[in-house]
């Protein structure tokens, strides 16, 4: 069992994607990042790997058959190590999260519930995408529960727990491209697809553009109290990563509607997965921290760089 061979299970290039998940939910709750916010961090990344090694678990049988190079069934990983790797995760990430309070605690507990129930039966069902599109959801809502509870909130705005309802409207659009992206990775093994991808398409787009306006209840004191210069610069943050948001995700959607070959579909499923980043700025951006969507915008080059060497899907 070589490190390739766990890097390659556990897709290590789509990490990228998951620190986003709390630093944006925690910039749409009007909340600075805090100690709270990196035991969320960290409890997303555990439970996303844990994720990952337990549906190559799950999908050994069919790996065999259509993904013999993958490494359970080329023998590079055993099926015992995978389970065993995704409960030790799943246990560290739980226990994180629980370091942050028993509001992360309990929203972690339902994200990994929701991962384990992807894994092992919802992912071959109508059921699937929304399944995917829930652990999303749940783990922007664990940075913006994590930090409220152990972090404050911006100056004169309430307590960090009652400010962490306010990120459902981010969490609802990470949902919504989950669930494109999750529709076309259906499709990825044998293509043959075109209406999914045009309608990941026009998902895109919509979503591109609700990322650029106000995020509304998000930040209400940062808007009411922001300068005329803040506020053209948080226009500016939100029209560039929204725009790189849609350079990552829409092209190869187009590609793969125009041609749905597997190759293709694959880049497209590969394309969406590293759109979560920019999106995932876009999202801190327009909740008025432009720091925050900076810092998220920079692991992209990063993201793309290391999928060239091992694939996100």
């Amino acid at each position: 069992m070589k490190p390739g061979a766990w890097a390659e299970l556990l897709r290590i290039s789509a990490l990228f994607t998951v620190p986003g998940d709390a630093l944006a939910g925690a910039a749409a709750a009007g909340l600075r990042p805090g100690r709270g916010t990196a035991y969320a961090v960290g409890a997303s990344l555990c439970l996303y790997e844990a994720g990952m090694a337990l549906n190559d678990w799950a999908d050994r049988a069919e790996d065999a058959i259509d993904r013999p190079h993958r490494p359970i069934p080329s023998g590079r990983v055993t099926p015992r190590a995978a389970l065993a790797t995704a409960g030790a995760l799943t246990a560290a990430g739980l226990a994180l999260s629980a370091r942050a309070g028993r509001p992360a605690l309990a929203v972690a507990t339902a994200l990994a519930g929701t991962v384990w129930a992807y894994d092992l039966k919802l992912k071959h069902t109508p059921a699937g995408p929304a399944a995917m599109a829930a652990a999303r959801a749940l783990d922007l809502m664990l940075g913006a529960t994590a930090t409220g509870r152990a972090g404050p909130a911006r100056p004169g705005e309430g307590h960090g727990t009652r400010r962490a309802r306010h990120a459902w409207g981010a969490a609802a659009l990470l949902a919504t491209h989950t669930y494109a992206v999750t529709s076309v990775s259906r499709h990825e093994t044998h293509g043959g697809s075109t209406a999914v991808p045009i309608a990941a398409l026009a998902a895109t787009v919509a979503l591109g553009c609700a990322a650029v306006r106000s995020g509304g209840t998000s930040a209400p004191t940062a808007t009411a109290t922001a300068t005329a210069s803040a506020a053209t610069a948080t226009a500016a943050a939100s029209a560039v990563t929204a725009a790189g948001y849609l350079g990552t995700a829409a092209k190869p959607y187009l590609h793969a509607a125009l041609n749905p070959s597997p190759a293709l579909t694959q880049q497209a499923v590969g394309g969406g997965i590293r759109a979560m980043i920019p999106l995932q700025s876009a999202l801190a951006a327009r909740a008025g921290a432009p720091g925050t969507a900076a810092a998220l915008l920079a692991l992209a080059p990063l993201a793309r760089t290391l999928a060239r060497k091992v694939s996100p899907t």
